[in-house]
């Protein structure tokens, strides 16, 4: 019995340590790495136009005249015609590596692809062609790996891989970030409270973590990259209305003026505490949401009113508190609320006093996260696919149509 236990207990720890060694072996670690490609292979692969395809993830929403545009996260921008909101027909799939963000203005889409900006021609949107690639712009994305010493790369996903103790600390830690223009202009597109990029006064304005990217878009077909702005960190967002741009961040909202808009001038810096923070606006109040989150860091789910009547001295004025608010966006009176897992809501904001107690509509099915309020429809964005609303009735929205995003594995 002596020897049987004995035998059970060598051949229980031999198969034990051979577990372990799947997974660690003397001086490794099994880690989740990033894994790099230089920018010069990325424009190798040519940003092809194919049929349409099923949507994996959806990202960034935008409309333009009778188009809608739906960006999937690095991969790139799916184009549906919705002249008919209940009957949206995909038409075609630009594919363009790393990209997140997108704007349209007189026909020209503009996209980024990692760190550089693309420009394409719609006047065929079931191909789009490309006009001009505007390269390492967005300098930001550029990285760079460590074990290799390679400079100037991007990561375009992640693997695991055993990596020795003595390269732990080359490893930089990269965290994948959460991811619109709403005031009427023929020319310009429309896009959610949780955009990137935003046209404005001939220009694009395109921000970052921690800069503003400005460019001259006079010349529609050939963006001229003008500047860069540096914001600090945390930045998240950017929504113009009128002369100025109010860019949310994690932190806080901050006011440019762009009467001049080659050079935007900071007006003001209102400060919350850390929070992903969306932002709309009107003529007297801004419009804040704050959430919790691992990428956002927030302790409170609120929507915050700021007076902004003197944009120099904007002025917290009333918190409401919700359950996981993302984005937003303000019609005439009501104010539309993704409010993440917890629903779809809608609010009488006629008197900004009394947001909280004027809920309209809860849609608690609707797992939502950026709308657009666009001139034939509601869209709403969300976990399961992309929803257009009739919301001639504010009170009650009437399905129009669902695009649906496939299970992925």
């Amino acid at each position: 019995m002596y020897f049987m236990k004995k035998a059970w207990l060598i051949l229980f720890g031999g198969l034990f340590l051979l577990g372990c060694d799947k997974v660690e072996q003397k001086g490794q670690y099994l880690a989740r790495v990033p894994v790099f490609e230089t920018m010069e292979s990325i424009r190798t692969k040519a940003n092809t136009v194919s049929t349409p395809r099923t949507i994996v993830q959806s990202g960034k929403i935008y409309i333009y005249q009778d188009y809608l545009f739906i960006n999937e996260p690095n991969k790139g921008i799916h184009i549906y015609n919705n002249a008919d909101p209940s009957k949206p027909k995909a038409i075609s799939f630009v594919n363009i590596p790393g990209n997140v963000d997108l704007a349209v203005q007189e026909g020209k889409l503009y996209a980024d692809s990692f760190a550089d900006l693309l420009t394409f021609d719609l006047a065929d949107p079931t191909a789009p062609k490309l006009l001009a690639r505007n390269e390492n712009v967005f300098k930001t994305v550029l990285q760079k790996d460590y074990i290799n010493n390679i400079p100037d790369v991007v990561v375009t996903g992640y693997r695991d891989s055993l990596v020795s103790y003595a390269s732990k600390s080359k490893y930089t830690p990269y965290q994948k970030e959460e991811f619109e223009y709403n005031e009427s202009n023929s020319g310009v597109g429309q896009g959610g409270s949780m955009a990137r990029f935003t046209l404005a006064n001939q220009h694009l304005y395109a921000v970052d973590h921690s800069t503003l990217h400005l460019f001259n878009v006079q010349d529609s077909r050939k963006p001229i990259y003008v500047k860069d702005v540096k914001l600090g960190f945390g930045i998240e967002t950017v929504f113009p209305y009128k002369n100025n741009l109010f860019i949310g961040s994690n932190t806080g909202m901050l006011i440019f003026d762009i009467s001049t808009a080659s050079e935007p001038m900071e007006l003001s810096r209102y400060t919350h505490i850390r929070a992903c923070d969306p932002v709309v606006v009107n003529d007297k109040y801004a419009f804040v949401t704050l959430r919790t989150g691992s990428a956002c860091g927030g302790q409170q789910n609120v929507l915050e009113v700021i007076d902004i009547q003197d944009l120099k001295n904007p002025t917290l004025k009333y918190t409401f508190s919700l359950e996981n608010p993302h984005g937003l966006v303000l019609s005439d009176q009501t104010l539309y609320v993704c409010d993440g897992d917890y629903g779809f809501k809608s609010f009488d904001a006629s008197d900004v006093s009394k947001i909280g107690d004027k809920l309209l509509e809860n849609k608690k099915e609707l797992k939502s996260m950026d709308v657009i309020a666009g001139p034939k429809s509601l869209l709403v964005t969300g976990r399961n696919g992309l929803y257009q609303y009739d919301y001639s009735n504010r009170a009650k929205l009437k399905e129009l149509s669902v695009i649906s995003v496939a299970k992925s594995n």
